[in-house]
């Protein structure tokens, strides 16, 4: 088995598939776990395995518990001798001091990996995601947004986006001294990328945001994080740009060879939909599924989350799905409609509650 290229782990599932997405599409073989694999077992069964992603929870986790949650994960994936560690969270990178916080995900992880330095890539061009001045900036059909005016992430109900600054917003999250590789230095090409980032470290920083505006300047930053993982002590924050400037770096470099096209998975006759958004974009989605005959099956968050009575509720959710499947219809599966949802101020008080 060749050494791993990656190992991430991302702080909630949905996160953890994009990532995996970006670099299965990339060529790079990738197996997602919910539990930390061992070296063996992955020798055994995933020989050609190229690089491993573990879904996580620390999304909706406060300080205290990614203090419990994230040591043991880190250190298991560390076990495995990747060239490159990342924590990888949401291109929209939406957190708060008291729930997801991603400063205190990447003190953690320097704990257990001992960067020199922590790349923080959140810009992801594929995604409509960008990085510009350190401002994240995302696009919604055609009209693109600073985050803090976002119609969605601006009003987010449990980590609602007030700052566009990523060093601002994450300065209330942690004390690690940041800096901004920016896009006039990446136009200007890896000689001058390589003499900031030189000097950014001699200056102290701890985090180095990359600005991400277009897909050009995706590969220099990979570059710059495969010179990290070469050297040893990589370990990267940020969203699937990580993945995606990583890939584009490897296929210029030939450490990975680009993939033919995927090929069409053509019609099928049923089709399982599962939907945990509350943003706009989904609710019109769901309006439309149930509109053009899909059968639509809605959970109660706080049910399933509840240890008294989770077990039961996710029995009669899959009763129920598989009673509207066997009477031939496709499913839809989803905990929530839009943005002003009543089911939502219900599920933040009992994340509240739970602490």
């Amino acid at each position: 088995m060749k050494r791993l290229l990656l190992a991430y782990y991302g702080d909630d599932f949905t996160g953890s598939t994009d990532a995996m997405d970006a670099l299965t599409r990339g060529g790079v073989p990738t197996v997602l776990f919910l539990q930390p694999p061992t070296a063996e077992f992955l020798a055994a069964r995933f020989p050609d395995v190229r690089a491993i992603g573990l879904a996580g929870i620390s999304r909706t986790l406060s300080p205290e518990q990614m203090d419990a949650e994230l040591p043991p994960q880190f250190t298991a994936l560390k076990a495995l001798d990747a060239a490159v560690y990342h924590y990888k969270v949401c291109s929209t990178f939406d957190s708060s001091p008291s729930v997801g916080s991603i400063g205190r995900a990447a003190e953690l992880g320097a704990q257990v990996f001992r960067p020199v330095v922590i790349p923080l890539v959140v810009g992801a061009p594929v995604l409509k995601r960008y990085v510009l001045f350190g401002n994240l900036f995302a696009r919604v059909g055609e009209e693109t947004y600073r985050l803090d005016r976002h119609p969605t992430m601006s009003k987010h109900p449990i980590t609602p986006m007030t700052e566009s600054d990523l060093r601002r917003h994450l300065a209330q999250q942690t004390t690690r001294r940041m800096a901004l590789l920016d896009v006039l230095t990446l136009d200007a090409g890896s000689a001058a990328v390589d003499a900031r980032w030189a000097s950014l470290l001699d200056e102290g920083a701890d985090i180095v945001l990359f600005d991400t505006l277009h897909e050009g300047h995706m590969a220099e930053v990979g570059r710059v994080l495969w010179k990290l993982g070469q050297d040893g002590r990589s370990f990267a924050v940020g969203s699937s740009g990580v993945e995606a400037a990583l890939v584009a770096h490897w296929h210029r470099a030939g450490v990975i060879q680009p993939p033919e096209p995927l090929p069409a998975p053509g019609a099928v006759t049923q089709l399982i939909v599962m939907s945990g958004s509350a943003s706009p974009v989904t609710a019109a989605q769901i309006d439309w599924a149930l509109s053009h005959g899909f059968a639509g099956l809605r959970l109660n968050p706080e049910a399933l989350m509840d240890s008294v009575r989770q077990d039961i509720t996710r029995a009669e959710v899959v009763e129920q799905a598989l009673a509207l499947l066997a009477s031939g219809q496709s499913l839809l599966i989803y905990s929530a409609h839009g943005p002003d949802d009543p089911a939502i101020p219900a599920t933040r008080a009992y994340l509240t509650r739970r602490g």
